[in-house]
């Protein structure tokens, strides 16, 4: 384990059939001089000793199962006994937001530079309302994303403007 505990990244509650609380979970980056490349590749900078820079561990380790098993039983425990869930049973699953992680805040557009992303727009940012692209980072309340096609260019798409922003797997 790496000593970090996972923190809370998304909550959904759906009722029907069932009452279902999915619970996502993530780790925070360990604070380190660090940079990847859109291969994913983490180099630590030259510390100044005369050394190359080094290949260091993910800043995000991943959640494991095991992960996801304590912190279910550890809120479902919370939940049960402080009954913050009255009525009927309910349904908790507790996930990792997956290799097609939805990006919410300035920090994941920032954390993903130089991966495959889908950004779907409220209004249009020019005219289109979806993109995809590689993140490019993230300043002045825009997410810039490089596209590909005929014509290859840069677009800044306003944060607020944003209805949906995933990830996109690539193999």
């Amino acid at each position: 384990m790496s000593g970090r505990e996972p923190t809370f990244f998304d909550v959904e509650w759906k009722v029907g059939k069932q009452r279902f609380l999915r619970v996502y979970i993530d780790r925070i980056a360990k604070p380190a001089a660090v940079m990847s490349d859109a291969a994913g590749t983490f180099l630590r900078e030259d510390s100044g000793q005369g050394g190359a820079a080094e290949v260091v561990h993910d800043p995000y380790p991943k959640i494991s199962h095991s992960d996801c098993e304590r912190v279910s039983q550890q809120l479902s425990l919370i939940l049960d006994v402080e009954d913050l869930i009255p009525g009927p049973g309910y349904v908790l699953e507790v996930s990792s937001p997956g290799l097609d992680r939805a990006l919410k805040k300035a920090a994941d557009f920032e954390r993903f530079k130089g991966r495959l992303a889908k950004i779907s727009t409220s209004e249009p940012v020019g005219e289109a309302k979806f993109f995809e692209g590689r993140l490019a980072g993230f300043a002045d309340g825009k997410v810039r994303m490089e596209l590909k096609g005929k014509e290859a260019r840069t677009v800044e798409v306003p944060l607020e403007a944003i209805r949906k922003a995933n990830l996109v797997v690539e193999f």
